[in-house]
């Protein structure tokens, strides 16, 4: 226990400075007049956009909805020279919006949180920092990222390689890697976008290719003035639609089944969806039953593996990038990723027929005896996704109960925002949330939870908390609509595929964000269905 008077302490506590953290510490702060603190180990504000400064990052949302929406004046203000945003230009958005709304104050940079501890009798969070600072507050808000728990595998040998070990998401600022010999681990998206970016640059790429992907083209094309202006003039019912679709990515998704047309419409469908560009266009502008119907699904995907073959010249090499099976992860889009391997100082390495043996002194040696020699090697394999964050921090709830024990074997919630034993804890994208574009999403989230703490300051409620039934009802829910599904059929990131020794499990709501904005409403208007409130004196008691 902290001994008296050696804390800080402020109304609520903000964990991260992304989307959510920047949208959290607003409504708080300046909206609701509460005092707020808000933590973040990296230098300034943007969330997964401060650290993944590797060379093509993009977002892979068209960049008139890729941004805030809850004031009219910041989205008139805004522009942008793309369909799609690069990291530098959300970057500098984000700390636009930060500068503007005057939230630097609140935030302490270079400051990680390592624990977390709820103080019961005084119905407080303790939160503790890596500087020894201690902070209580009435609220936490987790804004800790659903993509920013770095995931590097352990390969034998890594530490005897003389060359230099990148993770795109921990990319050196101005790292330049012009003339070098450079091999990429990782063809997910961030993959694809470092290997297309690379290409042209380097002396030789050497692509390690464990999963081939569906990828499309992502159609990042100039805009014009006029074309911005007629955005900023429909943005009302740009953002109406956004909000009551699934994906959330500001088009209309498709009611058509792919298979009650016949197969030179599908061919016409897909083909104007290539040429248009864009993931989630692909799975869902299309037809509507790619996501959920295996037969649909294998139309689409032989569209896109004739594609590749259309592309890369050499066979062997299209082989090795062909993927096989269900189009089932999370839909990618490139800028050109399949035609890099056509440059002849770009070559693919299969490395599920031809295994990673060891890294030595000097490269890559893989199990045929080749030695891949490397000045670089960079590992684009992603984040420990959803959960990862939290489980790197000692958060102990009611009764002492560790996070890591309350989500022993798989992380829960209920409604992707708060969890059971943790009152007055909230999450912004926790396990379980919707699957979609994200700043829609994140504000949906935000908006609710600081609603919630409205209600809790006006209403005499100290601790709120959801009940475990309602916690497993949600999780089943998301489980039974995940089934009804292909996603569940691959290995994939969005389940916790990607790292060794983490039991698979559903991780996100994939039943739309129009339908999630409508649960929130419901049970608000139901009395917080699936909460247990408490009063000063039932706290005490």
């Amino acid at each position: 226990m902290t001994a008296q008077n050696t804390f800080h302490t402020v109304d609520a506590v903000v964990i991260g400075a992304g989307f959510g953290g920047i949208y959290a510490v607003h409504k708080l702060h300046n909206e609701q007049g509460l005092t707020v603190v808000g933590f973040d180990k990296a230098g300034g504000p943007g969330g997964t956009w401060y650290w993944n400064r590797y060379p093509g990052a993009l977002s892979d949302t068209e960049s008139h909805v890729y941004r805030f929406s809850f004031d009219q004046d910041l989205l008139q203000d805004g522009s942008w020279k793309h369909t799609y945003v690069t990291q530098p230009e959300i970057l500098e958005y984000l700390e636009g919006v930060v500068d503007r709304f005057d939230l630097r104050r609140h935030f302490r940079f270079n400051t990680e949180v390592k624990s977390a501890v709820y103080l019961e009798r005084e119905a407080l969070w303790e939160v503790t920092t890596d500087a020894g600072e201690v902070y209580r507050a009435t609220y936490v808000v987790n804004a800790v990222g659903l993509l920013s728990a770095i995931n590097l595998p352990k390969l034998p040998g890594m530490d005897t390689f003389e060359g230099e070990i990148i993770h795109t998401a921990a990319w050196p600022e101005g790292k330049n890697l012009a003339g070098r010999r450079v091999g990429v681990i990782g063809t997910g998206s961030t993959g694809q976008q470092v290997i297309t970016a690379l290409a042209p640059e380097v002396e030789h790429l050497t692509v390690f290719v464990r999963t081939p992907q569906y990828s499309v083209p992502v159609g990042k094309r100039p805009v014009t003035a006029q074309q911005i202006d007629e955005i900023k003039a429909d943005y009302d019912r740009i953002w109406r639609q956004v909000k009551g679709s699934g994906v959330a990515f500001g088009f209309e998704e498709s009611t058509v089944a792919a298979m009650s047309v016949s197969e030179e419409e599908r061919q016409r469908v897909y083909e104007k969806a290539w040429e248009y560009g864009g993931g989630f266009r692909f799975m869902f502008e299309t037809f509507a039953d790619i996501a959920t119907d295996e037969e649909a699904n294998e139309t689409a995907a032989s569209f896109i593996r004739n594609k590749i073959t259309q592309i890369i010249e050499d066979p062997e090499t299209a082989r090795k990038l062909t993927p096989t099976g269900l189009f089932a992860r999370r839909p990618l889009c490139d800028d050109g990723y399949f035609q890099v391997f056509n440059r002849p100082n770009v070559e693919a390495v299969a490395i599920k027929e031809n295994p990673i043996r060891e890294i030595t002194a000097k490269g890559v040696v893989t199990e045929d005896g080749v030695l891949h020699e490397l000045d670089v090697l960079v590992f684009a394999t992603g984040f420990d996704a959803v959960d990862g964050n939290y489980r790197r921090m000692e958060i102990l709830g009611r009764n002492g109960l560790n996070i890591n024990d309350h989500w022993d074997g798989q992380p829960t919630s209920y409604l992707g925002v708060a969890t059971a034993n943790f009152p007055n804890w909230f999450m912004v994208l926790g396990p379980n949330g919707p699957f979609t574009n994200l700043p829609p999403s994140i504000e949906t989230q935000v908006e609710w939870i600081s609603d919630t703490i409205k209600y809790a300051e006006n209403n005499g409620v100290l601790a709120i908390e959801p009940t475990p039934e309602a916690e497993l009802e949600w999780t089943e829910l998301c489980t039974t609509i995940a089934n009804m599904t292909v996603f569940t059929k691959v290995e994939s990131w969005i389940f916790g595929a990607n790292i060794p020794g983490k039991k698979p499990s559903v991780l996100f709501y994939l039943g739309g964000l129009g339908n999630y904005r409508g649960v929130l409403a419901d049970v608000t208007e139901n009395g917080y269905r699936g909460f247990d409130l408490k009063s000063p004196a039932e706290v005490a008691a």
